[in-house]
C-alpha cells in the first residue's frame, strides 16, 4: 500500500479534498478556505496540474482576473485511491506490540 506522492503533500491533499466536494472553486475560495497564502496555492495547484490531477482555468469576472480550479477525472481516482489506501492503513488491526492500557 503506498499513498500517492503527489497527494500526500499537506498542502495538496487540502486543495484535492476540497475540489473533491464543488464542481469548480475559484482560487480566493480555495485560498481563503484552507488559510494559505497565494503562492503556496499557486505552487501546489500547479504540481497538481503538472500530475494531471487538476484543471486551472483562467478568466475574468468583468475586468478582473480570475482562476479557477477543477479536479479531473484522473484527480477523483486518484484522491479515491488515496483515502481508499488511508482507510486501508488507519483500519488494520494493531499489533501485539501496541500498547494496551488505554
Amino acid at each position: 500500500m503506498n499513498l500517492d506522492p503527489v497527494i500526500h503533500t499537506p498542502a495538496r491533499l487540502q486543495i484535492v479534498s476540497l475540489l473533491a466536494t464543488a464542481t469548480e472553486a475559484e482560487f480566493a475560495f480555495v485560498r481563503d478556505s484552507l488559510d494559505m497564502s497565494d503562492s503556496v496555492v499557486s505552487k501546489h495547484a500547479s504540481a497538481l496540474e503538472k500530475a494531471g490531477y487538476i484543471e486551472i482555468r483562467k478568466g475574468y469576472v468583468g475586468k478582473r482576473p480570475r482562476t479557477w480550479f477543477k479536479l479531473t477525472k484522473e484527480g477523483r481516482r486518484a484522491f479515491d485511491e488515496y483515502v481508499t489506501t488511508l482507510q486501508q492503513i488507519v483500519g488494520r488491526p494493531l499489533t501485539d506490540t501496541a500498547p494496551t492500557d488505554r
